[in-house]
C-alpha cells in the first residue's frame, strides 16, 4: 500500500468514521424509539380500558395525541445529543455551550411562560378528559365542534363554519355539550 493511500485509510478510520458511526446509531434508535412508541400507542389506543359507549375512540384520540408528543421529544432529545456528538468530533468545545445554555434555558423559560402554560394546560386537559375530537364545547363565545386537540392548540369549527384556534393556557371554562 502506497503512504498516500495509508494516509487516506489513517484519516478515515479517525473522526469520519466516527461521525459516521455517531449518524448510524442516532438514525437506528429514532427508528427503534418511533416503532417502540407506535406500538405502544397502538395497544393503548385498540384497549378498551375504561368500559363504556365512545369511551374507545376518545382513548385512541388521547392516545394519539401522546404519542406524538413522545415521537417529538424522543427525536429532538436523539438528534440534540448526535450533532452535540458530531461536534465534538470536529474539535468544538461543548463546555462554554452546555454552561451557556443553562443561562439561556432561564432566560428562554422567562420569556415562554404563555409557552409553557399553553402545553401544562394541554396536558392536563389531555389526562383529566375534559373534551376531545368530535365533541361539541362552548368556550367563552365560541360554541362548535372539536377538530383538532393538541398539546397547546385546540382547534374549534362553529356553525358558521369559522375555524377557531384555541390557545390551551387560554382556555379558563368550557361547556361540553356532548358528555353526560
Amino acid at each position: 500500500m502506497s503512504d498516500r493511500t495509508q494516509a487516506i485509510l489513517d484519516w478515515f478510520s479517525g473522526a469520519p468514521l466516527r461521525v459516521i458511526v455517531i449518524f448510524v446509531i442516532a438514525l437506528f434508535s429514532h427508528f427503534i424509539g418511533n416503532r417502540a412508541i407506535d406500538r405502544t400507542v397502538a395497544k393503548l389506543a385498540s384497549a378498551d380500558l375504561k368500559p363504556g359507549p365512545g369511551v374507545v375512540a376518545r382513548q385512541a384520540e388521547r392516545a394519539r395525541t401522546i404519542g406524538t408528543v413522545l415521537t417529538s421529544i424522543l427525536t429532538a432529545f436523539i438528534w440534540v445529543i448526535a450533532v452535540g456528538m458530531i461536534a465534538a468530533e470536529f474539535g468544538f468545545d461543548l463546555g462554554p455551550v452546555i454552561a451557556s445554555a443553562g443561562i439561556l434555558g432561564v432566560a428562554i423559560g422567562l420569556g415562554s411562560q404563555t409557552l409553557v402554560k399553553d402545553f401544562l394546560s394541554g396536558i392536563f386537559m389531555l389526562a383529566e378528559d375534559q373534551y376531545g375530537v368530535g365533541d361539541t364545547v362552548k368556550v367563552g363565545d365560541i360554541e362548535g365542534s372539536v377538530e383538532k386537540v393538541g398539546l397547546r392548540i385546540t382547534t374549534v369549527r362553529d356553525s358558521n363554519g369559522t375555524l377557531w384556534y384555541l390557545r390551551n393556557g387560554e382556555i379558563l371554562v368550557v361547556g361540553n355539550k356532548s358528555k353526560k
